[in-house]
This record gives C-alpha cells, sequence and structure tokens, in this order.
C-alpha cells in the first residue's frame, strides 16, 4: 500500500456503503440485511450480514494491510488453538466508493467480556491464559514480524519511548512520574531473548468473548505476528487484579523480564491516553488513570527483596 492509500481521507462507512459493497461483490448475499454490531470498533467497522457472518472494514489506511494478513494467517492459527477465532469467509476488494481491502467472517456468538458478564475471574484468566499458551506454541516460521502493520506490538519498546517520556513530563503532579520512569526504564533494559512466538496484540476485553460467563472466542488479531509475547500481558492490570492476576502470570511460563516488558507496554498506552496524546475521551481516560494505578501498584509489589 503506498502512502497516498494510507493517508487518503477515511470514507463514511455505514450500512448503506457496507449493502453496496456486497451488492456489487457479493451477490449472492445482496439480500441478506446489514446492521451495525453493538461494539463496532475503532480500528476497524463491523456489520452483521444476515444471521451467520459479518462485514469488517478498516477505519483508515493504516489499519488496512491487516486484512490480508488475517485473511492467510487466521485458518491455519484456528487449527491448534483451543478457542474459536475469526473464520474468514471472502475477502472484499477496493473500489471507487472504499479504498481497502475489507473481509466477510463467520458470525462467532459471544458478549464482549465486560467485567459483570463474567462469573468467575480466576477461571475467565486461566481459560485466556491457557489460549495464548496454545497461541505461542504455533510455528511461528514465517509469521509477520513486528512493524507499521501491527504498530510495533511484538518489536522493542524503544519505538515509543519519546512518546512515553513526554506523557510521564505532561502528567507531573498527577501521577508518581519517578515510579512511572522507574517501570518504564526497567522495560527497555530487557529483550525477548527466545525465539519469535506468536501473539494477538490486543488482548483486551474488547477483544474476547464470553457465553455464560466463560470465556468462549478471541477477535481481532489485526495486531497479531510474531515476536516478543509481553505486549500480551497488557491483560493482567487492565482486567485483572489480585487472584485473578496471580493465576493468569502462574499459568503463563514468562520470566520476570518479559513481564517487565508488559508492565511496560501497559504504562505506555495508560501514559499517552491519559495524558490526552491519543485524544481526548474522558472514560478512556478514568480507565486509563485506574490502570497506571494498578501498574505502579503492582511494580512496587514485584520489586520488593524476596
Amino acid at each position: 500500500m503506498s502512502n497516498e492509500e494510507a493517508c487518503r481521507q477515511p470514507p463514511v462507512i455505514d450500512v448503506a456503503l457496507v449493502k453496496g459493497l456486497i451488492t456489487a461483490q457479493f451477490p449472492q448475499w445482496a439480500d441478506l440485511p446489514v446492521r451495525p454490531v453493538e461494539h463496532g470498533g475503532w480500528d476497524n467497522r463491523t456489520f452483521h450480514l444476515g444471521d451467520g457472518m459479518t462485514v469488517r472494514l478498516p477505519s483508515s489506511g493504516a489499519y488496512a494491510e491487516q486484512v490480508q494478513k488475517e485473511q492467510f494467517w487466521l485458518p491455519k492459527l484456528a487449527l491448534h488453538l483451543p478457542l474459536p477465532i475469526p473464520a474468514p469467509v471472502a475477502m472484499g476488494l477496493p473500489d471507487q466508493n472504499y479504498p481497502w481491502r475489507w473481509s466477510i467472517y463467520k458470525w462467532l456468538d459471544g458478549d464482549v467480556a465486560k467485567p459483570e458478564r463474567i462469573v468467575d475471574l480466576k477461571q475467565f484468566a486461566a481459560d485466556l491464559a491457557a489460549f495464548l499458551v496454545a497461541l505461542q506454541a504455533i510455528d511461528a516460521i514465517g509469521g509477520p514480524i513486528p512493524g507499521m502493520h501491527n504498530f510495533h506490538r511484538g518489536g522493542s519498546l524503544a519505538v515509543y519511548d519519546g512518546q512515553t517520556r513526554e506523557a510521564i513530563i505532561a502528567l507531573r503532579g498527577k501521577i508518581d512520574t519517578d515510579l512511572a520512569t522507574e517501570i518504564w526504564e526497567a522495560a527497555l533494559v530487557t529483550a525477548w531473548q527466545g525465539s519469535p512466538v506468536w501473539f494477538h496484540g490486543d488482548v483486551s476485553f474488547g477483544n474476547l468473548l464470553v457465553r455464560e460467563g466463560r470465556l468462549s472466542a478471541v477477535i481481532d488479531f489485526g495486531t497479531s505476528g510474531v515476536g516478543d509475547p509481553s505486549c500480551d500481558l497488557a491483560i493482567a492490570w487492565t482486567l485483572f487484579s489480585g487472584e485473578s492476576r496471580q493465576t493468569f502470570r502462574a499459568a503463563l511460563p514468562l520470566d520476570e523480564a518479559t513481564w517487565a516488558r508488559g508492565r511496560g507496554w501497559t504504562l505506555w498506552k495508560a501514559l499517552i491516553v491519559y495524558a490526552g496524546l491519543a485524544g481526548t475521551d474522558p472514560l478512556e481516560a478514568h480507565n486509563s488513570r485506574r490502570v497506571l494505578k494498578e501498574v505502579l501498584a503492582d511494580h512496587k509489589i514485584s520489586a520488593k527483596p524476596a
């Protein structure tokens, strides 16, 4: 994809656009109703297509390269995983109304894993850890390495060093900036020592589905790739705490340095959101402040002598 394509003005993605794309490119499904899903996402917009499929369209050129990656790799990954993941049905092409490739998937039943929908958070943590262990065990040869397609997930945190330090300065007086700097620098001095492994890249409650209170599926592999799996640990602080965090950590065969980088990834995202460097959303800023408290407190515990 050229720079011109990546920077092109995003189109208005609505039911009419999706209906037109389906009618033009997949006329066999032209009579199926199209309606937005409850949580349509930001990086991509998602719509129901009939009762058994979803349509997923990148919201800008920055996410467009993820389409072919998912189309190619998701069927291969699915063979080795203990939970369902999105299954591609077809790939749409750019046209005069929409400039990027897009996907049709089988519909996955379930609700977004909001805390109030989870019956047993410890069991949920164990199930999610088992999924990640299985994902990391899949042959990573030829897998997509970190880069712009996944915003450097699985690569070095140093790419976000300037942004992180800018956010720390901006938050002086609101958080313990000395401790935040200590956590960040502790993450930067470590690196993944093993062979590259598969990671999801955005393990958040919005990308996890539940049925009857239990983890039932993992979705949105747009930031997936092969490399350092520490980016998949952020949920330890964004969703888990106490016993559920301990359960999650105990079930993953990762060393302390990897957990230090996991704190780094979590710190970076929470800092830039709370500092307003990623836009201004009061709810997200509030959530990020809570996550920062969790990360800072957890680092204090981990730094205590045994």
